[in-house]
């Protein structure tokens, strides 16, 4: 834009035109501030970020296709090619990073002040089209028999991958070749999965209002709805033996208040509940030491009652 500022403007009465034009009139260039360096082969250009890269200044992540005034200048040669060099200064910090010309690679290489975002691979890995290499290339417009072998190669790399793409072209058209069908069965399958997520919503909101709670809820497993199983059932069972040793000795406390026995056998009582007692206690551990080895063993209440 800077050469369209010496046209339509105004022209001083001294004008030589014999000088060569206004902006040498002026001792100005053409490009303005673009050219305040060109004495030392520097020129400010427009430079537009090739890849991805992380600025080693402050670290942050800079786009590819962000843009910057950048420093151009030459700084060698690929055989009849000039290598460039572009100096920029991040815009998010102070930090200066280089970028120079790759030729030989058709790339761009960083050279100091950030690192590249490595986004690259081997397009052979997932079968793309590879372009061929200078070497091939070269090889195919000079060799004719290395070109009728490459193109030999080629022709059978088809034939092989024609089966191949046959049968996918069949399968996609066995799954799509009734739309209107295969649409409400995907219809049916999306809607009957959102009426579960609505129903595990509404039980799991429940549940949050009636504990109060305000936290994440994850789904249920079998695994844990057993264990919950089994800790319910041990409870029920503790609870259940507490419950009989009242039951006992509320009994045979009775039986001593109705008789009147004197104070020896009131002794021989007392010895035999605390026997009967005993034993109750050794067959709870038993009972508790076998139910951790195999499982859970519930207690017949007429067998207890009989017992006593």
């Amino acid at each position: 834009m800077g050469e369209r500022k010496g046209t339509n403007l105004y022209y001083p009465p001294d004008y030589d035109p014999r000088v060569g034009g206004l902006n040498k009139f002026l001792g100005t260039h053409a490009l303005r501030e673009r050219a305040r360096k060109l004495h030392m082969g520097i020129l400010i250009i427009r430079f537009e970020m090739p890849y991805n890269i992380w600025c080693d200044g402050c670290g942050n992540h800079i786009g590819m296709g962000v843009r910057y005034n950048a420093e151009k200048k030459k700084i060698g040669m690929y055989y009849s090619t000039p290598v460039y060099q572009f100096r920029m200064k991040c815009h998010l910090c102070d930090n200066h990073f280089e970028i120079k010309t790759d030729p030989g690679n058709l790339d761009y290489v960083i050279v100091s002040g950030a690192r590249r975002q490595e986004n690259r691979w081997d397009p052979k890995d997932n079968e793309q089209v590879v372009p061929e290499t200078k070497e091939v290339s070269c090889r195919l417009y000079d060799d004719a028999m290395y070109k009728l072998e490459h193109g030999l190669e080629d022709k059978k790399v088809a034939k092989s991958r024609d089966t191949a793409l046959e049968s996918a072209i069949a399968v996609n058209d066995s799954i799509w070749k009734d739309d209107y069908s295969s649409n409400c069965a995907l219809r049916a399958l999306f809607r009957e999965k959102k009426k579960d997520l609505k129903r595990k919503q509404s039980v799991d909101c429940a549940l949050l209002k009636k504990t109060g709670l305000d936290i994440d809820l994850v789904q249920e497993h079998e695994d844990d709805i057993k264990l919950a199983k089994l800790l319910i059932h041990k409870r029920g069972t503790k609870k259940k033996e507490g419950t009989r040793l009242k039951q006992l000795v509320s009994i045979v406390r009775s039986k001593n208040n109705s008789k009147k026995i004197s104070a020896n056998d009131r002794l021989k009582l007392q010895s035999q509940e605390s026997s009967k007692m005993q034993e109750i206690a050794d067959n709870a551990t038993t009972s508790k030491a076998s139910s951790s080895n195999t499982s859970l063993v519930n207690y017949d209440s007429s067998s207890t009652d009989s017992d006593t």
